[in-house]
């Protein structure tokens, strides 16, 4: 009989599955609470969800979760996503980029800061992947970092000559040790994600802004946004952010307005 102990046992020893992933998906089988539904626990599922005030894109990765356990289970039931409304998400203006940047950052703590966001916007990898990067991740020579990203795959991703420098700088004062984490505590600790978004929301407020929401994906998004933006190929892109879909990669590179008249007045047949 399918349960969900062994459906664990078996993604965590055979698939090989993440923690992280086996996290999701005990969140996920705490909603749903049993191990054989039929149609009617499955509606039931997804409307205590909702009347919860779960948004229907977390709704739909808790679906996610279960279908895949529905289909190992060899039931024949399947939930249906829900519709997610479009949006373009947030993102950090030009401007709002220059000030972080630019800014001069004092002691271990603000440079450590610093360099995280340096990362952020100079290679568009997720904030779990910049605070589990290690020192020797880091090829200074051919300006090249190691990602470990979502399933345990590794990509590398070329960064700029100016993060080059910030790398360089840091690592040789506060990191010597190939072994260390790159940004972690004074006692060689990882850093947690809401200890980093709490330091990077009020890094903003000192710069003179509020945080845009989901402010640390919105690093990501920026990313993306201006990797397309300055000619960057979306198949390029994909690659760099580590996608497993090209769909995935166009979730991220919603253009604003002024981007699709830019690209409308070159390509426009009446203004050849």
């Amino acid at each position: 009989m399918a349960s969900f102990e062994q459906f664990l046992r078996e993604r965590r020893y055979l698939t090989n599955v993440s923690p992280a992933t086996i996290e999701w998906y005990e969140q996920s089988f705490a909603w749903l609470g049993t191990e054989s539904p039929n149609e009617a626990q499955l509606k039931d599922f997804v409307m205590r969800m909702r009347e919860k005030g779960l948004k229907a894109t977390g709704c739909n990765c808790r679906i996610r979760a279960v279908n895949v356990y529905l289909k190992w289970s060899g039931s024949p039931h399947r939930v249906p996503r829900m519709k997610e409304p479009s949006l373009i998400l947030p993102t950090f203006t030009a401007a709002q980029v220059s000030l972080l940047v630019n800014c001069k950052p004092q002691g271990f703590y603000q440079r450590r800061l610093h360099l995280l966001v340096l990362i952020l916007l100079d290679t568009g990898c997720r904030i779990s992947e910049a605070l589990s990067l290690h020192v020797e991740d880091i090829d200074l020579d051919n300006l090249l970092v190691t990602l470990s990203g979502k399933g345990q795959k590794q990509r590398r991703v070329p960064f700029s000559l100016e993060l080059r420098k910030g790398l360089f700088r840091y690592t040789r004062e506060f990191c010597p040790q190939p072994h260390s984490l790159l940004l972690s505590t004074r006692q060689g600790y990882k850093l947690g994600r809401r200890v980093v978004l709490r330091d990077v929301k009020l890094l903003c407020k000192r710069q003179g802004f509020a945080p845009p929401a989901r402010t640390l994906h919105s690093f990501r998004h920026t990313f993306a946004v201006n990797y397309l933006r300055r000619g960057g190929s979306v198949f390029h892109l994909q690659k760099v952010l580590g996608h497993s879909s090209l769909e995935m990669t166009r979730r991220y590179a919603n253009l604003n307005t002024s981007d699709l008249q830019a690209v409308h007045q070159k390509v426009s047949l009446l203004a050849a």
